[in-house]
Parts: C-alpha cells; sequence; structure tokens
C-alpha cells in the first residue's frame, strides 16, 4: 500500500495584507505619495502553508469579509484549513509599503489570531499523516506550547520561524527541534551582528547550544546552519533582480519544511528554500485586478 506523503502542520497567523506601492518610505511625521494599494493574502503562518504544500493548517479568522478572502486563498492553494476556525473577533490585518527596491515596512494587527484554543491539539485528527510541525511567533505562546507539547508526544519534529522575535520559555524551547532565525532575530536571541556569511555561521555557532539545528537567514547574502553534529556551513544567496523582499523569509521557512518532511538533508534543505526564496524575491506580485 502506497503511504501518503507526509504533511507539514503549520501553526500560525492569518493576515488580510494590505500592500501599498511608493517611491520611497515615509520617515516620521512625513506624509508619503503611494501609486497604488491592493489586498494580499498573508500572515506569516499562511504564507509558511502556502510554500509548505502539502500542508495542513491551525489557525482563526473572523467572521468577516477578510476571513472570506483568506480561506478562498487557502482552498486555491490546496491547503488544508479545516483546523481554521471562524471567531467573532476580527480577523488579522497588515499594512505593508513597499518602495521601488522592493523593501518594506509593515505593522500587523493581529485580531483572532491571538484567540486560537490551544486546547485543539489534544485532537487526533489534526496529527494525521504530519511530518513536521511549523510554529511561528505571531500567535499566543500558550498555542506554540501545546502543539510543540503534542508534536513531541507523537515525535513529531518541531521546526520555529521565531519571528517576531521574543523570549521563549525554558518548557517551550526545550520542545524547539529547528530554530529558524534572520539577522535581526540572531542578533536579539544573543548573537553578535550578522552582516555577511561569516558572520551568519558565528551567529548559528553561538544559538546552537539550545537546539538540534539552527538556520540563520542572512537576506541577499544568503543562510547559514548548525547542527549539534556538524561545524557550521553557510551558502550564498542566489542573485536574483529583486522585485520584493515581502514575504521572503515565510516563503524559505515554507519550502525548508517541505524538503525537510521529504527526507532532505538540513543542508539540501537550506539550499532549495533559498532557491525558493529567490524565485519569491524575483517575482512581482500584483493583484488579481488594479485597485488603486
Amino acid at each position: 500500500m502506497t503511504q501518503p506523503t507526509p504533511l507539514s502542520l503549520i501553526i500560525g497567523s492569518l493576515h488580510y495584507d494590505i500592500m501599498v506601492e511608493t517611491d520611497q518610505l515615509p520617515r516620521l511625521d512625513e506624509t508619503a505619495v503611494g501609486h497604488r494599494w491592493f489586498p494580499k493574502f498573508g500572515g506569516k503562518g499562511g504564507n509558511q502553508a502556502v510554500a509548505a504544500m502539502p500542508s495542513r493548517m491551525v489557525g482563526a479568522v473572523g467572521n468577516d469579509e477578510f476571513g472570506a478572502f483568506l480561506r478562498e486563498r487557502l482552498d486555491q492553494a490546496g491547503v488544508d484549513h479545516r483546523g481554521v476556525t471562524t471567531l467573532a473577533q476580527p480577523s488579522g490585518m497588515s499594512v505593508a509599503i513597499m518602495n521601488a527596491d522592493g523593501d518594506y515596512a509593515a505593522t500587523i494587527v493581529s485580531g483572532a489570531n491571538l484567540a486560537i484554543d490551544p486546547a485543539q491539539f489534544d485532537t487526533p485528527q489534526i496529527w494525521q499523516d504530519i511530518g513536521i510541525l511549523v510554529l511561528q511567533n505571531e500567535v499566543a505562546p500558550a498555542v506554540n506550547l501545546a502543539a510543540a507539547r503534542g508534536a513531541r508526544q507523537r515525535n513529531i519534529p518541531v521546526l520555529l520561524n521565531a519571528a517576531p522575535a521574543r523570549p521563549l520559555s525554558d518548557d517551550f524551547a526545550q520542545l524547539v527541534d529547528i530554530l529558524v532565525v534572520n539577522a535581526i532575530e540572531a542578533e536579539m536571541f544573543g548573537a553578535a551582528p550578522v552582516t555577511d556569511l561569516a558572520s551568519a555561521k558565528a551567529a548559528a555557532a553561538t544559538l546552537i547550544a539550545g537546539f538540534n539545528a539552527v538556520i540563520v537567514t542572512a537576506g541577499s547574502k544568503g543562510v547559514a546552519w548548525a547542527t549539534q553534529d556538524s561545524a557550521p556551513a553557510a551558502l550564498p544567496a542566489v542573485p536574483v533582480a529583486a522585485v520584493s523582499a515581502h514575504g521572503a523569509g515565510d516563503c524559505f521557512t515554507g519550502a525548508l519544511a517541505k524538503a525537510l518532511v521529504r527526507g532532505a538533508s538540513l543542508a539540501q534543505a537550506c539550499e532549495r528554500a533559498s532557491h525558493a526564496a529567490a524565485a519569491h524575491v524575483a517575482q512581482k506580485t500584483a493583484p488579481p485586478e488594479p485597485v488603486a
């Protein structure tokens, strides 16, 4: 009998993103003039679920137009979203402003994402055919802890994309097998500043003490990783003409989980994820129809 393809289980956020394009990001107290705006499916959890396909997602949306939009996009991507509940709180949303170079600044309003019920991780159906658990920090710490405990009970590896950075409780940190951080997050966890691949490798070596594996993404510089059993290694970024970096880290994390659950080594998974993120950065994300 053919075994089913293992799924990535993504526990995380769903955001209705409002994207604004402008020549340059506004400074404090400055009103900048934009070219257009458009809606976009987002949230770290949602983005990672799409990039990790085949995947299952647990999260929450509101009973509103934003929530309907988010569910529709999950359907279109083929994500199993039966674990996404509809709540009375408004759906999560964000506003992201992108400049001509593809750099951006964003603000999120979490809404229903902060009301996910940790008790649901006792449900056996959530864990059926799961090969890896992917977590991030746009949901309540209690949700991540409950999900990680459920994974550990079933010998399922736990991958944490620790973004946005926040302190990890000892109980939770002990359940994380693979830590994924970017340069800023690595520094916030205690590593020296990451400015190139050499310092990214040094950061991975610093942070590995508490985890089985650590991956430090360094944007256009590349990615570095370390494990308990091997010396730190690094891979230069795939050179592309950048259009937008928005969601690139989520694309990397989802593609990483997809590769790992299919049996790739950490080095192989980092390489595949780097290529996926590079393709994402080089692809212009346009709205289905011009909005403004």
